[in-house]
């Protein structure tokens, strides 16, 4: 998106796998400058290098504030592969909140996904055991602790196979495919900054 009238670019992009969420690294590795070449564009949050989908980059530092600061609880959802299928215990205590090592967890939105979302298989491939099975979740938080999806879903007994983060507030994958980035419309932008009390 050139300069809207909403005077700043905001970009949506599907983080593939094994990607920072950096523009440099000294190691060589995948970095967003691999799919990005927009200037003056930073990342708004991050996303873990074995973690999936939607990032937002904005060169307006106060909306990539309050994207990020927890006293907004902007809500961010994610599809989640896990082993073995949770029963409603283990998903009533992540609606709930849990005990990880940096204190508790505020109450979170769960649900258990009948069929798969529909993203292209993950390369390199999650690891697949014939005699445990694995599903699907979505879970919405407010809050953004480092590896807090999988530390939720390892606490109560099934650890993350893949992570893949569909939606930041109104703005969702769609449209995108891995590595696809797009600017959002005037209406996305204008409504994404009134979620966080911006004009």
């Amino acid at each position: 998106m050139s300069a809207s009238n909403l005077g700043s670019q905001i970009l949506k992009f599907w983080k593939p796998y094994d990607v920072l969420t950096q523009f440099t690294d000294t190691l060589g590795r995948l970095t967003l400058a691999d799919y990005v070449r927009i200037p003056n564009v930073y990342a708004a949050g991050r996303l873990d290098r074995d973690s999936e989908g939607l990032l937002l980059l904005t060169d307006d530092n106060k909306l990539k504030t309050r994207l990020t600061e927890p006293r907004y609880a902007h809500p961010r959802t994610y599809w989640v592969q896990v082993e073995r299928i949770p029963d409603e215990a283990a998903l009533s205590k992540l609606r709930h909140g849990l005990e990880l090592g940096d204190g508790p967890t505020k109450p979170t939105i769960v649900r258990r996904l009948e069929t798969a979302p529909d993203v292209p298989p993950r390369e390199p491939p999650i690891r697949v055991r014939q005699t445990v099975p694995d599903c699907w979740l979505q879970l919405t938080l407010t809050e953004g602790r480092n590896r807090q999806v999988r530390r939720m879903t390892a606490a109560v007994g099934h650890p993350t196979l893949r992570l893949v983060r569909c939606a930041i507030g109104n703005i969702t994958l769609a449209g995108l495919k891995p590595g696809d980035w797009q600017a959002l419309s005037e209406g996305e932008a204008s409504e994404l900054r009134r979620s966080v009390k911006l004009k």
